[in-house]
């Protein structure tokens, strides 16, 4: 369960005494340090780290951090804004405590999301963890809803570091094939192991389509808490792989050609804990609510690509008939439509049913993904929006004027794209709050000229191994 309370300078009731305690039981566990973690606006997890005997110390007064890393670049140039980007000013870091976790791929060590607040005690208006926490707070008070999420993590495995920071695939064997499985049996059996010691619940964990690649699903969680999750996953990946010598990437595209690496959401709407996607006289079970909710998405969805698909590495994997979902539509099950509206199987509907958003990748920072796709959804709710006809087989098919009539049409297919739809809602930006909206645009833009002049391949080596 996520603190839903902003932190306080002194700490919130009860954190500094409970911080304390567990300090002691960390110690008597071996556990030396604590990574504070959070995302910053590039989608790159940045951190500082403790002793676990300064827990107490973090829950009441935070660590300090600057806020310049609101503006820093995948390579760690910095951009600014009117109010971010400059070396002033400071910010103090507080832990979840409730999402407080023993790392067991990484001995010693333990890991904690946190909140960021600025030195007068106000939450920061950059804070992109905070920004989805409110609000989710917002709609359940606004609308009486509450949400799942499940966010899907694709990765590369590469053999050991090579000197020239080449990928070399470490799976030789056939997408989905026994033989990958069996090549990365020793590891993803310790991932399985590390994953269960930390609760993190597993669906599925299994090689994928592109070179080298493995997919792991877990279970769905409030978004803020299934937020954490994601960067959670990812950090252990990438310490268990390393003890076994493998290097991996989330990079959307390890590679310039061929299939690249998402991170697809999955997301439902609840109202007094029955699930809106389930149920409903819509089409294939869905309440009006939630017909509307996902033409919410659908509207916004170009200028969503700017917070869910935000690397030029990106639009390197954003390629039609890949499965990316690249086109602003809908269907039931059809993994070419940028919405997959999936039932679940009979009996167990209830539960199951979702809204999985494809053309989403790990570069994005993973708060702020699911802080715009929440907003579109409710803008779509409140305004009853009709969902448009669904699609089936492969939108990239359809004759322009097919397309045209239906709605059908390619989304952004550059980064600029993306910045300039994202510019043009009104709607997404409001909710983030203009700090963190011209952060986005700032960070996006700066990626683009980090980029300017490089071809494909050279785009992709850019971006390999920074996420």
């Amino acid at each position: 369960m996520t603190t839903l309370a902003d932190p306080v300078p002194g700490g919130r009731p009860g954190d500094v005494e409970r911080a304390k305690a567990l300090g002691g039981e960390l110690a008597g566990r071996g556990v030396h340090g604590i990574v504070l973690s959070y995302v910053d606006t590039a989608g790159v997890g940045r951190v500082k780290t403790i002793p676990t005997a300064k827990l107490a110390s973090a829950a009441a007064w935070g660590v300090g951090m600057s806020p310049v890393f609101d503006t820093f670049l995948a390579n760690d140039s910095i951009v600014s804004t009117d109010v971010l980007g400059s070396p002033d000013g400071d910010l103090r870091l507080y832990p979840d405590l409730d999402q407080l976790t023993v790392l067991a791929g990484q001995p010693g060590w333990a890991w904690a999301p946190v909140d960021r607040i600025t030195q007068e005690g106000e939450p920061h208006p950059g804070c992109s963890r905070t920004a989805l926490r409110h609000l989710v707070a917002e709609a359940a008070e606004r609308h009486g809803l509450t949400f799942r999420a499940g966010i899907e993590v694709e990765w590369s495995v590469g053999q050991g570091p090579t000197e020239g920071g080449e990928f070399v695939p470490a799976l030789t064997g056939p997408a989905y094939s026994a033989t990958r499985q069996v090549e990365l049996s020793d590891c993803t059996a310790d991932l399985l192991a590390a994953f269960a010691a930390q609760g993190v619940e597993v669906e599925q964990i299994h090689p994928e389509y592109a070179a080298g690649q493995f997919e792991i699903s877990v279970g769905a969680l409030d978004p803020v808490a299934a937020a954490d999750r994601s960067v959670l996953v990812r950090q252990t990946i990438r310490a268990v792989s390393r003890r076994h010598g493998f290097v991996v990437s989330f990079a959307p595209a390890v590679l310039a050609q061929g299939v690249g690496n998402g991170g697809h959401i999955h997301l439902s709407a609840w109202r007094d804990d029955v699930n809106l996607h389930s149920g409903g006289e819509g089409r294939y079970g869905m309440t009006a609510d939630a017909e509307s909710f996902t033409a919410g998405v659908l509207t916004h969805l170009p200028a969503l690509t700017a917070l869910t698909a935000p690397s030029p590495a990106s639009h390197l994997r954003l390629k039609p008939s890949q499965w990316a979902g690249v086109f602003t539509c809908w269907g039931r099950e059809t993994r070419e439509a940028a919405l997959r509206v999936v039932t679940g199987t009979a009996g167990l509907r209830g539960q199951a049913a979702n809204l999985e958003v494809k053309p989403v990748d790990l570069a994005a920072n993973p708060y702020l993904a699911l802080a715009g796709l929440i907003t579109a959804g409710l803008d779509g709710l409140a305004s009853a929006a009709p969902l448009p006809e669904e699609i089936t087989g492969d939108p990239a098919r359809l004759e322009p004027a097919a397309a045209a009539a239906r709605g059908v049409r390619r989304l952004p297919a550059s980064l600029a794209e993306s910045v300039a739809e994202f510019r043009k809602d009104e709607r997404l930006r409001a909710a983030l709050g203009p700090v963190l909206a011209d952060a986005v645009i700032a960070v996006r833009e700066g990626e683009i000229a980090a980029v300017d002049g490089l071809d494909d391949e050279r785009v992709a080596v850019a971006y390999r191994w920074k996420y």
